[in-house]
């Protein structure tokens, strides 16, 4: 695994030990953030969460991009150790806020995120509760742009939003969200 574009290119990721977790492979993370790149135009400066983190990857690669701030959640404490060594690695600690907690546990913000990014574990239907349960507590707006990523075959059911894209990439289903206007 390793950072795919920007500032930390090539740079290699450390993947939590064990099976807990599922990394995104870097195929995926790379179309995820093609799709991303087309209609951001660029990262610079965004505030963005990596949430049901894993190894931290996709909130590395949007701040190795140009993002200016990333929300990293993850409960497993494997998964944790990977993300601080790997914030670590790319000296990037003062643009991350790691959090050891469930997803479903997070509490309110002041303002809305520029993006969110989940990658729950497959077929739990988490990703779709956790996106309107952030909704509600102020995590994502109206310019909130939501990645989620599910297993092929799953279908994302989240009734605040409207799918803008989809992409099959291996066993992957990526979808890109916007709240309902």
């Amino acid at each position: 695994m390793r950072i795919i574009a920007g500032q930390w290119r090539g740079r290699p990721l450390r993947a939590p030990e064990g099976d807990v977790t599922r990394p995104t492979a870097d195929r995926t993370r790379e179309t995820l953030f093609s799709m991303l790149n087309s209609r951001l135009g660029s990262f610079e400066g965004l505030a963005v969460a990596d949430l049901f983190a894993g190894s931290g990857a996709l909130g590395l690669e949007a701040l190795s991009r140009g993002a200016a701030s990333a929300v990293l959640v993850e409960q497993d404490a494997g998964a944790i150790r990977a993300i601080r060594a790997n914030i670590a690695a790319l000296q990037c600690q003062s643009a991350c806020d790691v959090r050891a907690a469930s997803v479903l546990t997070l509490g309110p913000v002041k303002q809305p995120l520029d993006l969110v990014m989940l990658d729950p574990p497959y077929k739990t239907g988490a990703g779709a509760v956790a996106i309107e349960r952030l909704t509600r507590l102020g995590w994502i707006g109206e310019g909130t742009w939501i990645s989620l990523e599910t297993a092929m075959g799953e279908v994302p059911d989240v009734r605040s939003c409207d799918v803008d894209a989809q992409r099959k990439v291996g066993k992957a289903l990526l979808t890109l969200l916007r709240l309902k206007a």
